[in-house]
């Protein structure tokens, strides 16, 4: 029999799991699948499981001049639902899983899961997202790429709570969103894509792009983002030294997804068609 807390408000929440190592349990997509057990059996967990998906301080969005914020608790159907975030962002999440899922499974739930193959990492990574961690001595605000350390590792404590996730606010005129699977949403990533771009007048200003399932953790590479706007003040862009450049820092798998020669060859695709396709070449 494992115990079960159902904390009415964030500070109990905090309280129960500070005195305690405990599971928290929001949507459970993803703990169901790692807890599960033989058929027709209840998932198995081995600590006490704190239901965390009703508290209120966690089902929040917000956005003013500078930050969109989303509570950890958010599912994916209740930020798609929100009139406040752009529509570009909610791609991302309409494209993951059945309706089914996306009505139980956060946005929380999804970064700490940190897998290389979560659908909306790539665009967190790409807009310089970051995650507030709280406990009862206080809260930390960590970048996304500082917080996910490989499949299924990352820097939360045991006694943290993800309550926010914090998203820059900047407006990109070029924004793309791709994701490669046996089907468009019910499935995992081959391979997923976002690219951004600002562009004022036919000046680049700022080019990110960022793949998942390619390696141990999303790919973003700041040195490579520089390189291309500096191609373009000068007029010298050169789409294939970048991808040479992109091919030598994305190192996928082969598994039983796809292969590797695959999942590198859709992603220096995905860099070539946002390259050319950009209005200031």
């Amino acid at each position: 029999m494992v115990k079960v807390y159902r904390p009415s408000n964030l500070k109990e929440a905090l309280e129960i799991i500070s005195s305690e190592k405990c599971t928290l349990f929001a949507g459970g997509t993803d703990l169901m699948v790692k807890g599960k057990s033989w058929s027709g059996l209840e998932p198995s967990f081995d600590r006490p499981v704190v239901f965390i998906s009703d508290l209120d301080e966690l089902r929040k969005i917000k956005i003013n001049e500078f930050f969109l914020t989303i509570g950890g608790a958010c599912t994916f159907t209740r930020i798609i639902d929100n009139s406040q975030i752009p529509d570009f962002i909610k791609e991302a999440f309409i494209m993951i899983a059945s309706p089914g899922i996306r009505n139980m499974a956060t946005i929380g739930g999804n970064i700490c899961n940190s897998s290389p193959a979560g659908d909306c990492l790539p665009l967190l990574y790409a807009m310089d997202a970051s995650v507030v961690l709280e406990s009862i001595y206080g809260r930390r605000e960590v970048n996304i790429e500082d917080f996910i350390l490989g499949p299924g590792k990352n820097v939360i404590g045991w006694n943290e709570i993800l309550t926010e996730v914090r998203i820059p606010t900047k407006n990109f005129k070029i924004r793309a969103y791709r994701k490669v699977g046996t089907r468009k949403s019910t499935a995992l990533s081959k391979v997923s894509f976002a690219g951004l771009a600002e562009i004022e007048g036919e000046e680049l200003k700022d080019i990110r792009f960022a793949f998942g399932a390619v390696g141990p953790t999303v790919v973003r590479s700041r040195r490579i983002e520089k390189k291309i706007v500096e191609m373009v003040s000068e007029k010298k862009l050169e789409v294939g030294e970048i991808k040479k450049m992109y091919g030598s820092i994305i190192k996928p798998i082969d598994d039983q997804r796809s292969t590797a020669n695959y999942r590198r060859e859709v992603c220096l695709r995905f860099v070539e068609n946002f390259l050319m396709s950009c209005k200031w070449r």
